[in-house]
C-alpha cells in the first residue's frame, strides 16, 4: 500500500503525497462492492446496525450503559475495512490500550484478515506515535523520552530545590505535579488551577508558576516529555502547521473516538483539529456516565457536540443487555432529574426481577453487619462471592464493612486503594499512637521521624540508637537535636512538642481525641502538602475518629485494630472457590457488572458529597449514582444510615437526594432485624 512510508511526509513531499491520497479516496469510493464477511443485520440489533451502517459525516453514539458500546465500534471498524477502507486510514482512540487491543483483535476475528496499519490506542499512544516523528515541530529533539508520573514529581522536586524560597510553605512535587497537570488538560492557567482544586495554596501561586516554568526548561533541555507534552504536541504542531495537519486530516479518513464522555478539553480540541474536510468523525459515549471532571474531563464536550457539528446524526442505544427491568427502571426514573443531558431510556432484554431493596438502618456499624449478613446469606443459597460488589461514594465508607467482612471470614478485595489499615496515612496515625503506647516500638519511631523534613534512614537510625536503651525514650528524646541535621532541626521540635502533647492522660483513655489532634496539629498540612488526594486521606482519617469514638483505651483500640487483620498466609488459606467480595468506589467501578450489587451510604453530604453539593456538581453526582445502580444485573440494595456518626454532627442523617425523590415504584423497604 501507498502508506506504508507516510511517516516520511516532508513538507516538499506533501502535495505529491496529498495528490496520491486523493485518488486512492476516489478508487475506493467508486470500486465495485465486494461480497461481506460480516452478517451485520443478523449480529445487531437494529439501533447497533443503525450507527454502524452510518455512511459519512459526523455522527454521535450515545451508548446506555449495557447496551453493547464496545461490539459497536468494533463492527464499525470492520464494515469500513470491509467496505474499501484501508486500515492504515482509520484513527481509533481509546481510553486504554488494551481496549483498542482487544476491539482490534474482534475486528480481525470478524473480517477474517490482518488489519496491521490501523491506527489505535490512546491519546497519548497515538500522540507518541506522531511526535516521534515530528519532534522537532514541538520543539524537543530525536530520541526525547518520555516521564512517569514518579519521574515528573522527582524533577519537580528537583526544580522546587532549584528555586523556591527557604520560608514558604510549598506542596510537594507530587502536587506540583497534578497542578501543572490539570492545568494543561483544561486549557486553565496554573493560577486557575489551584484556585479550582487547591485553594489552599493560593498564598504561593506566584512561586508555583516559578517552578512550574523552571520545571518546562529543564525537560526542554533534558530532551524529556511528560504524559501532558504528548498532547499539547500534538495539538500545538496541528494549529502552527497547516501542512502537517492537513496531511493528517487527509491520511484519517474516519476517526472514532470510545468514552468521548471522559475526554476533557485539550483531547476534544486535538479531534476536532485531526477531523478532516469530510468530517467522519464518529465520537461514542454515553452523557449519563460522565462522573470523571475532577480529572478534568469535560461533560460539555459530549453535550456540545452536535452545535460543533451541526450535521452530526445522532444514535441511540437504549436496548440493555445486562439488568433486569426492574434495576433500570430505578435508574431511568433517577437519571430524568438532570436538566442537562440527551434524554433516553433503557430497555430490558432480560425478564423480570426483583425490586431493589431500599434498606434504611441504624448507623454505619449496622448498615456494615446487614450487608455482612445478606452476603453470607446469598453465598450459603448458592450465589458465589464473586458475583457481589458493595459499592460507595468514597474510600472511606469502605472501613467498618472492611472490618466486619474481616471479622466474618468473608473474602474481599478492595478495588478503590488499599485495605483501610494498610494505607500510608492510616499507619502514620497509628505509628504515633503505638509511641504514647508502647515507647519501645522501633518500628514505629523511625517511621515518624521519617516524616520530618531532611530526616531520612540515616537520622532516624541515630535518634533511635540514642534513645532505645531508655527506660522512658519518651524522655529521652529530646536529646537526640544533637545527632539531628540543622535543616531537620525546626520540624523536629515540632515533633517533639506534638509528642508532650499526646502524653497527655486524656489521650490514653481517649483515642479519638488523640487522632484528631494528630490531624488536626500537623499532619493534616503535611497531608495537603505532599499528596494530591490530600482531601481523600483526610476523610479517611476521620473516618478512623468516628469509628475509634467506641473506644475509652488506647491499648484496646490498637490491640482490636491489628488483630483486625490476617496474616496473608492466613488470607490465603481461607480463600475459597466462590472468590471475593469486591469493594469498590463507584468511580472505580463503571465499566463493570456483577450480579449482586449494595450501594451504602447513601445520604446527603455523602452521597451526593457535601463538597459537591457546594461547587454546584449535583447533576454530575446523580449521574454517578446511575452508574452505581446500572452495575446490578439482578440484585440492588440501596442502604442510608439514619443516625449521624459523624463526630462533627448532631441528630439525624437525611437519606440522599436521589433517593427521596425516586417513584415508590422503584423500590421495597426493608425493614433491618437486629443483625
Amino acid at each position: 500500500m501507498f502508506f506504508v512510508n507516510y511517516l516520511r511526509i516532508t513538507n516538499y513531499g506533501f502535495k505529491a503525497v496529498s495528490d496520491t491520497i486523493m485518488k486512492m479516496k476516489k478508487y475506493y469510493l467508486h470500486r465495485e462492492a465486494v461480497p461481506l464477511k460480516v452478517a451485520y443485520e443478523e449480529d445487531l440489533n437494529p439501533e447497533q446496525h443503525a450507527a454502524v451502517m452510518h455512511e459519512s459525516g459526523p455522527a454521535l453514539v450515545l451508548a446506555g450503559a449495557g447496551t453493547g458500546k464496545t461490539r459497536v465500534v468494533t463492527y464499525r471498524v470492520a464494515r469500513l475495512i470491509e467496505t474499501g477502507t484501508p486500515a492504515e486510514n482509520i484513527l481509533l482512540l481509546t481510553f486504554t490500550n488494551k481496549a483498542a487491543r482487544e476491539m482490534m483483535r474482534r475486528v480481525e476475528y470478524l473480517i477474517g484478515k490482518n488489519i496491521f496499519g490501523l491506527w489505535g490506542g490512546t491519546f497519548h499512544h497515538i500522540a507518541n506515535l506522531f511526535l516521534r516523528q515530528h519532534y522537532q515541530h514541538a520543539g524537543f529533539r530525536q530520541g526525547f523520552s518520555i516521564l512517569d508520573r514518579e519521574d515528573s514529581r522527582e524533577l519537580f522536586e528537583a526544580c522546587l530545590s532549584d528555586i523556591s524560597k527557604r520560608d514558604a510553605v510549598l506542596p510537594k512535587g507530587a502536587v506540583l505535579s497534578h497542578i501543572n497537570s490539570l492545568a494543561k488538560n483544561t486549557g486553565l492557567s496554573i493560577c486557575d488551577s489551584i484556585a479550582r482544586q487547591f485553594p489552599h495554596f493560593s498564598a504561593v501561586a506566584d512561586e508555583i508558576e516559578k517552578i512550574v516554568l523552571q520545571y518546562e526548561k529543564k525537560k526542554l533541555k533534558l530532551n524529556l516529555m511528560d504524559f501532558d507534552d504528548l498532547l499539547i504536541g500534538w495539538k500545538a504542531i496541528f494549529e502552527n502547521d497547516a501542512t502537517i495537519r492537513e496531511y493528517y486530516s487527509l491520511k484519517f479518513t474516519y476517526i472514532l473516538v470510545d468514552e468521548y464522555q471522559d475526554t476533557n478539553r485539550l483531547q476534544a480540541d486535538i479531534i476536532d483539529l485531526t477531523t478532516g474536510t469530510d468530517r467522519n468523525v464518529m465520537i461514542v459515549g454515553d452523557d449519563a456516565q460522565s462522573i470523571y471532571s475532577f480529572r478534568g474531563a469535560d461533560f460539555e464536550n459530549i453535550l456540545t457536540f452536535p452545535d460543533k457539528y451541526r450535521d452530526t446524526v445522532l444514535y441511540k442505544l437504549t436496548t440493555n443487555y445486562r439488568s433486569t427491568p426492574e434495576v433500570l427502571h430505578l435508574a431511568n426514573k433517577s437519571i430524568i432529574h438532570n436538566q442537562k443531558q440527551f434524554h433516553k431510556e433503557l430497555h430490558a432484554v432480560r425478564g423480570p426481577g426483583e425490586l431493589p431493596a431500599l434498606v434504611p438502618v441504624k448507623d454505619v456499624f449496622e448498615q456494615a453487619e446487614f450487608v455482612a449478613s445478606v452476603i453470607m446469606d446469598l453465598n450459603t443459597d448458592g450465589a458465589s462471592f464473586d458475583d457481589i460488589a458493595v459499592l460507595y461514594r468514597s474510600h472511606y465508607q469502605s472501613m467498618e464493612i472492611q472490618m466486619t467482612l474481616q471479622q466474618r471470614g468473608i473474602p474481599f478485595e478492595v478495588r478503590s486503594g488499599l485495605k483501610f489499615f494498610e494505607q500510608a496515612h492510616i499507619k502514620d496515625i497509628l505509628s504515633f499512637l503505638r509511641i504514647i503506647a508502647n515507647q519501645h516500638d522501633e518500628i514505629s519511631w523511625k517511621r515518624v521521624l521519617k516524616r520530618i523534613p531532611g530526616i531520612g534512614n540515616i537520622t532516624s537510625g541515630k535518634v533511635w540508637t540514642l534513645i532505645q536503651d531508655a527506660e522512658q525514650p519518651l524522655q529521652k528524646i529530646a536529646d537526640a537535636t544533637a545527632v539531628v541535621p540543622k535543616k531537620a532541626v525546626n520540624g523536629f521540635n515540632q515533633f517533639l512538642d506534638l509528642l508532650r502533647a499526646l502524653c497527655h492522660e486524656r489521650y490514653s483513655t481517649a483515642p479519638a481525641d488523640a487522632v484528631e489532634y494528630l490531624l488536626r496539629n500537623g499532619y493534616e498540612e503535611y497531608l495537603y502538602n505532599t499528596f494530591p488526594n490530600a482531601e481523600m486521606r483526610i476523610e479517611d482519617i476521620e473516618q478512623m475518629i468516628r469509628f475509634s469514638e467506641r473506644y475509652d483505651s488506647l491499648e484496646v483500640f490498637l490491640s482490636d485494630l491489628t488483630l483486625q487483620g490476617v496474616s496473608e498466609a492466613e488470607e490465603q488459606a481461607a480463600e475459597t472457590l466462590d472468590g471475593r467480595v469486591v469493594l469498590s468506589t463507584v468511580h472505580q467501578a463503571k465499566g463493570l457488572e456483577w450480579k449482586i450489587v449494595f450501594m451504602i451510604g447513601l445520604n446527603d453530604g455523602r452521597f451526593p458529597s457535601s463538597k459537591s453539593l457546594k461547587n454546584g456538581d449535583e447533576e454530575e453526582e446523580r449521574r454517578l449514582f446511575y452508574v452505581g445502580a446500572t452495575r446490578a444485573k439482578e440484585t440492588l440494595y440501596l442502604c442510608y444510615p439514619s443516625s449521624a456518626d459523624d463526630w462533627q454532627a448532631i441528630g439525624f442523617l437525611r437519606p440522599s437526594r436521589f433517593l427521596r425523590e425516586l417513584p415508590d415504584d422503584c423500590f421495597e423497604e426493608v425493614v433491618v432485624e437486629d443483625v
